[in-house]
């Protein structure tokens, strides 16, 4: 199946979180959201900041709606008593699917949120497209992220892109030796 799923799936009960594909009206809560995780002093507040490493947008509306409007791409919105908590971004590439666009608000980072959220993306990547792969890239100095990930079962690759220097949609490098690695997670 190569279409995404469009009905809200609720998550466990006790989580209290509910998961829908993101609209063009989400579009600049989702930009905020992801921005409020990794950039500025907001985003310190929480543990996946970039803001030693990076200065600048994250994303920005228009990155935002080719996720949500691309074939093949969903950005999975997380939402607990009505209100956007989180996001991460599916697509399907084939025989594997790629994570990425993960943000959870920062004030809510450190509780267990991330785990679930990843859990239900692998689970309904694997469900909607039949993956058996996920793949993401990290920056490779952000060894505490990679270490998160590798606790839910992503390996290092080794396998590394050069980061964008020059391209400020992705941000100001604060530092010369940015690059991102692949992990991969075979799903069961």
């Amino acid at each position: 199946m190569d279409t995404a799923a469009t009905a809200d799936t609720a998550a466990p009960a006790a989580t209290g979180l509910t998961f829908r594909d993101a609209t063009a009206a989400d579009v600049d809560t989702l930009v905020a959201l992801v921005e409020s995780a990794y950039r500025g002093d907001a985003s310190r507040a929480g543990w996946t900041t970039e803001a030693d490493i990076l200065d600048g947008q994250r994303t920005d509306p228009e990155g935002v709606r080719a996720v949500i409007e691309t074939p093949g791409s969903r950005l999975l919105t997380v939402e607990r008593d009505g209100r956007v908590v989180a996001c991460c971004q599916l697509e399907h590439r084939g025989d594997h699917a790629y994570f990425g666009m993960f943000a959870v608000s920062p004030a809510l980072q450190g509780a267990g949120l991330g785990k679930l959220i990843i859990a239900e993306a692998e689970r309904q990547a694997r469900a909607t497209w039949g993956v058996r792969e996920m793949h993401m890239t990290v920056i490779s100095v952000r060894e505490d992220l990679i270490a998160w990930y590798e606790r839910r079962g992503y390996r290092r690759t080794g396998r590394t892109s050069p980061f964008p220097y020059g391209d400020e949609r992705f941000g100001i490098p604060l530092r010369d030796d940015l690059e991102f690695e692949l992990l991969v997670k075979e799903l069961a």
